[in-house]
């Protein structure tokens, strides 16, 4: 579960983009889940961004009663990217959705190629900004093997991040530089507004969002070995972090090699009570 942005508080949390940081939940229950979110969520006088939005008792408002407006992205659907096995299992879930009596409908989201690159132009940005301060000076960790202040900033900064953290904070170091910060950070940020009224605008139409929730099943460690590959498969996850709602993903089923597959749905602003009562219908009644 990721919940709408600010409804966690993000105090204790290392800053990596600021704009999109949420604190999100892993369980194996769906009631487990919306436990803890009634215990996390709400105001905290260590963090001014987090939002006063009362607090539900989600855990006691798990039934799903009413028929919902489903929407599911039909893009996701065609893509020749996205596994056929995933594709087939979420059309099931979608066509059982329909009998049991919820208004199921395809609707186009032109969007969605954007969203990607959007995402990573601004989180990579806000990353190279928030982990500057990890210079070995106050911050994190300092490298024992220099000898003056440019070589323990080297030093410090190589050894005590990892490639990928590096290879984002150079990609962010470039978007923020003086000759490109309007041809990609501005330009990205426009962009950010655009995917997030069309999103709010589906959900005002509709109750859910619903669309598979990777493009492919788990790989084995070290199999995908380039980055562009790797980013890939953020390709449908990131939408709700882009436009801050809450989304969930719930297992429906495995692949030909038993590996899980799961279908996101996602809510307006704040309406985690709602993704959590039909996640919860949905969990009890197909699997």
């Amino acid at each position: 579960m990721k919940p709408t942005y600010s409804r966690i508080s993000r105090y204790g949390l290392t800053a990596y983009a600021s704009s999109f940081d949420t604190i999100g939940i892993l369980t194996t229950e769906v009631y487990d889940n919306a436990l803890l979110l009634e215990i996390m969520a709400g105001k905290d006088e260590y963090d001014s961004t987090v939002s006063r939005h009362p607090v539900p008792e989600y855990s006691e408002n798990l039934q799903f009663k009413k028929k919902a407006r489903v929407a599911y992205i039909k893009e996701t659907l065609e893509d020749p990217r996205i596994d056929r096995e995933i594709k087939g299992k979420i059309k099931n879930v979608l066509d059982f959705l329909k009998r049991d009596g919820h208004n199921v409908k395809a609707i186009e989201y032109p969007l969605l190629d954007f969203v990607l690159p959007t995402y990573y132009i601004l989180t990579t940005a806000e990353a190279s900004s928030n982990l500057s301060r990890y210079d070995g000076v106050k911050y994190g960790y300092r490298s024992p093997d220099t000898f003056d202040l440019e070589s323990m900033y080297k030093k410090s900064r190589s050894e005590g991040f990892g490639e990928e953290v590096q290879r984002r904070i150079l990609l962010g170091t470039f978007i923020l530089s003086a000759r490109y910060y309007d041809a990609y950070y501005t330009k990205a940020q426009k962009v950010r507004r655009i995917i997030r009224d069309k999103t709010l605008e589906i959900l005002e139409k509709y109750d859910f969002s619903a669309l598979p929730t990777t493009p492919s099943t788990a790989f084995k460690i070290g199999e995908v070995k380039h980055p562009l590959d790797m980013y890939f498969e953020d390709l449908l996850t990131v939408q709700a972090s882009v436009a801050g709602i809450p989304a969930i993903s719930i297992p429906v089923g495995f692949d030909n090699k038993g590996l899980p597959i799961g279908l996101q749905l996602m809510s307006g602003y704040f309406k985690e009570n709602d993704l959590l009562a039909f996640s919860n219908h949905i969990s009890k009644s197909y699997n």
